[in-house]
């Protein structure tokens, strides 16, 4: 590999701090010791007051907390109440050493909703409004100044901090409140404490840059300063590494630190090694600054890739054609709503690297670092976007606020080679926070937005989804295909694609799918279809989510079922397959959400397309996705969380598998029952699909794969139901399971003679009396006390908390069940 130096510094654009400072000098995660207190106070002196006056008493009481922390873990999803929007305080006692000579103390912030205020002791330092961008506050002088007081006394050397954050109603304010998911609040990603020198790097940014044949390579290397006592002369030292882990080139050019970000060096190189979903090849970037304050370090990552959109046509990736194979992401999760650790998001990524997924859209903001991170390791190709959602066009304070965020989400992440989209908006057709809709001013304004874009980055396209008069102001447009869910057949998803794709230059498919109540089935999932009508197109219309009005529809009559969604995943994985010109396509959505526009759900407030429930556990689709995508082998019989199936006595039921193996036999109460070879075109489930009668009662099926001389299998134990039922009239309840102070409690609906009742999905609720506690507001099948029963049946789990106490269910025109724990 040969490199040549192409040495310059230029002044660019003016500069804001970003995240990746904080890697580059001392800093660290502050996560413990904070307490919070949802409300407001009369003021800051409320926050510092108890410690200032010595008192025992603390009115309002506040409540320990660990970071992230999100102030609508629980309420988002509770079936009962509107969600919390409004102000909330943070506090705690910072121990602040910087160890620099006239350093600066910052705190960093990866993320805050929504609009966020500092106070160190009762100096207001910084304030910022977006939830999704990184920012930084820089306490540095109002650390000095209190430590210098008399106030600092009764703090015994620690520095008071308090955060207000308030995601109160806002109509001048992006998101709007009318977007389909939560707008949370509170410190929901990480805060970090970082020590600089009195010079050091801000907005440090890399742009990598490839030819189509991947020949040669140019590294572009930007960044503003930090230089509050206006240092002259400064030295940058580079040191590259290839995905070896082979230093290929160091670099020493001195730097004239100035107002702005400055185009400090240039690099080209010859045969880099490309970065790809197959092989996500990094390479390591270290760059020192010394000056006469000290020395501060970045250290990043990123890859070289050529992306392009072929007019009318395919996605190619290093000159190669690559169909897209996508989902998108919101960042939230049970029990936690927006405050995922790194834990979580790291396994919630590599469970949609699993899937065989090598796109993500993250809708509809600029996501956790981590996320971007995670996607450049695994090759998972993204699309990020600023969060211009719905409602309409706002005045000049709206208009500042998404270009400041789209500018941030560029500067922050423009060294991802993960990153293939810059996202302007999406679904911006959809009136209702004004008293005034002006499409030519919100195109006017997307043509703006769009022309910053590629000012601020020309490497990259841009994208929206849903807003037909603006699809000519982006590079990349995604109209509304919904074929099978909010109009029309999943059968006419390939005549809508075509028809679109045809109509722009570039195309991308975001945004499709099914809800399904997870452990919901049904034996004839399409009784209903012949109520859709076809050829009248297959969009999403405003109002179409609702359950009640307008047009017969899959989400308004249809089941529900996982059953009825993977017949709709499975067609549409195999028509892509036969769509050549296709540049690929985003499901919608990875994983079930909160929404506060959705409280009529089997799950309240729960958007249930995920491919896998609020808190990670796989549905049935995820194997289907599997089926089409992964490389590793898999076979999976399709219905694990089905236990019990019926119909009449002797009939012969369908049984599936979905598997990448190339052959399949399945063995049905240990007789084998004839082996299947696998054909894509052949739907359902590639051909690997049996009818066979069932036994009364229990039945036990296996499948064995086979993919040259390797064999996989699976298995399922399913009861066999034959007795026809009537009416459900009563609720039967049953500790299922105990251990470690927690019990599993599930409900049955059963007809006058006993007899489980399989289509039931009546809304049942749960109540507990004693010290015993619902483990519930976790937005799962089972973990809502309010839920609709899938196949006659419900569950949730309980904290006993060592005591007994009683149980009960209840629901409309049943009697009410009861069980002692």
């Amino acid at each position: 590999m040969h490199l040549k130096r192409m040495v310059y510094c230029c002044i660019w654009l003016a500069g804001i701090f970003t995240a990746t400072t904080a890697r580059a000098q001392q800093s660290a995660r502050i996560t413990q010791s904070w307490e919070f207190l949802k409300g407001d106070l009369g003021g800051i002196w409320e926050a510092v007051r108890p410690v200032t006056e010595g008192s025992p008493e603390s009115v309002p009481l506040w409540e320990k907390v660990v970071l992230p922390h999100c102030f609508n873990a629980r309420d988002a999803v509770d079936p009962d109440v509107n969600y919390y929007q409004g102000p909330g305080w943070y506090r705690t006692l910072m121990d602040i050493r910087n160890p620099y000579d006239q350093g600066r103390t910052l705190l960093h912030f990866e993320g805050a909703g929504q609009k966020t205020t500092v106070y160190v002791y009762t100096t207001k330092v910084a304030t910022h409004t977006g939830g999704y961008d990184e920012w930084t506050a820089d306490i540095t002088d109002a650390v000095q100044a209190f430590l210098q007081s008399p106030a600092a006394k009764p703090f015994s050397g620690k520095v008071p901090v308090s955060i207000r954050c308030d995601n109160s109603r806002d109509l001048e304010m992006i998101p709007s409140n009318m977007s389909d998911f939560n707008v949370y609040g509170g410190l929901y990603r990480d805060v970090n404490i970082v020590y600089t020198p009195a010079l050091s790097f801000t907005d440090f940014q890399i742009q990598a840059q490839t030819d189509a044949a991947g020949k040669t390579a140019n590294l572009t290397i930007y960044s503003g300063f930090l230089n509050p006592q206006h240092i002259t002369a400064a030295t940058l030292e580079l040191r590259i590494t290839d995905p070896q882990h082979k230093v290929v080139q160091t670099l020493q050019v001195p730097v004239k630190p100035a107002e702005g970000i400055q185009q400090l060096a240039g690099i080209s190189l010859t045969k880099p090694m490309l970065w790809s979903p197959e092989h996500p090849a990094l390479y390591t970037i270290e760059a020192t600054l010394l000056s006469a304050a000290g020395k501060a370090v970045w250290r990043g990552q990123t890859g070289f890739r050529h992306a392009a959109f072929v007019p009318h046509g395919p996605f190619v990736l290093n000159g190669k054609r690559l169909l897209l194979k996508g989902t998108h992401r919101h960042e939230d999760h049970a029990g936690v709503a927006a405050a995922m650790t790194t834990d979580m998001i790291r396994q919630e990524m590599l469970s949609i690297k699993a899937m065989g997924a090598n796109f993500i859209r993250l809708g509809h903001y600029q996501q956790s670092r981590t996320v971007l991170e995670m996607c450049d390791s695994l090759g998972i190709l993204v699309w990020e976007e600023i969060p211009w959602c719905r409602g309409g066009l706002g005045g000049e304070v709206y208009r500042e606020q998404a270009r400041r965020m789209l500018t941030n989400m560029i500067y922050q992440h423009r060294h991802h080679p993960a990153v293939i989209l810059w996202g302007l908006g999406n679904e911006n057709d959809w009136p209702g926070d004004f008293t005034t809709f002006d499409k030519q001013q919100i195109h006017d304004f997307m043509v703006e937005l769009n022309t910053l874009a590629h000012r601020l980055d020309s490497t990259r396209k841009t994208a929206i989804r849903r807003c037909d008069f603006c699809k000519d102001a982006v590079d990349v447009y995604s109209p509304s295909i919904w074929a099978g869910w909010y109009r029309g057949r999943y059968t006419e998803y390939k005549q809508e694609s075509l028809r679109e794709i045809a109509a722009v230059p570039h195309f991308f498919h975001a945004e499709w799918g099914a809800d399904s109540h997870q452990g919901r089935y049904a034996e004839k999932p399409e009784q209903f279809i012949q109520q859709i009508a076809t050829g009248k197109g297959a969009d999403e219309r405003t109002g179409d989510f609702a359950r009640t009005g307008g047009n017969a529809r899959a989400s308004k009559d249809g089941d529900w079922s996982e059953s009825y969604a993977v017949n709709l995943v499975d067609w549409h994985l195999k028509e892509q397959e036969t769509m050549p010109q296709l540049t690929g396509s985003a499901y919608w959505i990875f994983k079930d959400f909160s929404t506060p526009l959705r409280p009529d759900n089997p799950v309240p407030y729960v958007n249930q397309k995920g491919i896998v429930a609020r808190d990670g556990t796989p549905k049935e689709i995820y194997y289907v996705f599997q089926s089409y995508w992964a490389t590793a082998p898999m076979i999976h019989i399709y219905g694990h969380a089905w236990p019990v199936r019926w119909g009449k006595a002797g009939e012969a039921k369908e049984i599936r598998v979905y598997a990448n193996c190339p052959t399949a036999e399945l063995f049905v109460n240990g007789k084998s029952v004839g082996i299947r070879q696998r054909n894509l075109q052949d739907f359902p489930a590639a051909g690997l699909r049996w009818e066979v009668p069932l036994q009364t009662g229990e039945n036990h099926i296996k499948v064995v794969g086979r993919n040259g001389k390797q064999t996989y299998s699976d298995e399922v134990t399913w009861h066999y139901q034959t007795e026809e039922w009537t009416r459900p009239v009563k609720l039967v309840v049953e500790k299922v399971s105990e251990g470690n102070d927690t019990a599993l409690v599930k409900v049955k609906a059963l007809d006058a003679k006993g007899i489980l009742c399989l289509d039931a999905a009546q809304q049942v609720a749960f109540t507990i009396a004693g010290k015993g506690m619902l483990i519930d507001n976790q937005g799962t099948a089972g973990g809502s006390r309010k839920v609709q029963l899938a196949n006659g049946q419900a569950s949730i789990r309980v904290v006993l908390h060592g005591e007994k106490s009683m149980l009960a269910v209840t629901a409309a025109r049943m009697a009410t069940g009861w069980v002692a724990l």
